[in-house]
């Protein structure tokens, strides 16, 4: 892993970079006093995880925080501090960890194996609804035919289990409201072609069927934007206000990630 500490006093900053080093002995270093030094190294080189004073000059660390995420927008940021007022701006700025100095190497250790630890329970099937749509079954995307089809899947993972009808998912999709038999038999073709795309690929265990009612199994796959709503701090890092940006609809649920945001 390669990391990025900054620090405006020399001596803090050296004894946070020997405690990265006795708790991630591989890891490469690069440290600044100058946020805006580092600032220029980030237009250069790539890292994963940036470690920043708050209180610094000419730039804080919230600050420097910002510039550094549109020039890296994946990075995790930690801030290191002696200030615990500050919290509430850190996590503004999508901040992964706050840790209050002093800080010990049992600290650090703790907040990369919390950052970095497998998932207990490896699930087969990943959902991905920041940035678009899309499932993904042992690492593969899966193909659907149709992009109704994949369009209601999208909606029945917005409702989180909750369940809907074909007539009210059809409301949703088509949006003219208009719903005959004509569309009552094509909203079952497209669910019947979901079902089947579904278990193709061992992945039907995801929908759930009532009684003219439909969701999904929330249980039965991995998902950032639920990893999000449960204050996964990598989940929130990696939003971007664009939660299912692909459908118009998922307009009215991004308000509820923003207000979490």
């Amino acid at each position: 892993m390669i990391f990025l500490v900054v620090d405006d006093e020399e001596l803090a900053l050296e004894d946070l970079k020997g405690m990265l080093k006795r708790a991630e002995p591989e890891c490469v270093l690069h440290g600044f006093t100058d946020p805006v030094q580092a600032i220029s190294f980030a237009g250069k080189t790539k890292f994963q995880i940036a470690f920043l004073d708050i209180e610094m000059e000419p730039l804080d660390g919230i600050a420097t925080a910002r510039r550094l995420k549109q020039i890296q927008p994946e990075i995790h940021v930690i801030f290191v501090t002696s200030y615990e007022q500050y919290a509430v701006d850190a996590f503004s700025v999508h901040a992964t960890g706050y840790l209050l100095k002093p800080v010990s190497v049992e600290d650090i250790s703790r907040e990369l194996t919390f950052l970095y630890q497998e998932r207990k329970v490896y699930k087969r099937i990943q959902v991905k609804t920041f940035g678009g749509f899309d499932v993904f079954v042992d690492g593969k995307a899966v193909s659907f035919k149709r992009t109704k089809s994949k369009e209601l899947l999208a909606y029945l993972v917005d409702r989180q289990g909750n369940s809907v009808t074909l007539r009210e998912a059809a409301n949703i999709l088509f949006e003219d409201g208009q719903y005959d038999s004509g569309r009552g038999k094509y909203m079952q073709t497209i669910y019947a072609e979901l079902r089947s795309t579904l278990a193709k690929v061992n992945a039907d265990q995801m929908l759930a069927k009532g009684h003219n009612s439909y969701a999904v199994n929330p249980d039965s796959f991995d998902c950032d934007s639920y990893r999000f709503l449960k204050g996964d701090p990598i989940a929130i890092n990696n939003y971007r206000k664009d939660y299912m940006i692909c459908y118009s609809w998922a307009e009215y649920s991004m308000g509820g990630y923003d207000d979490e945001d």
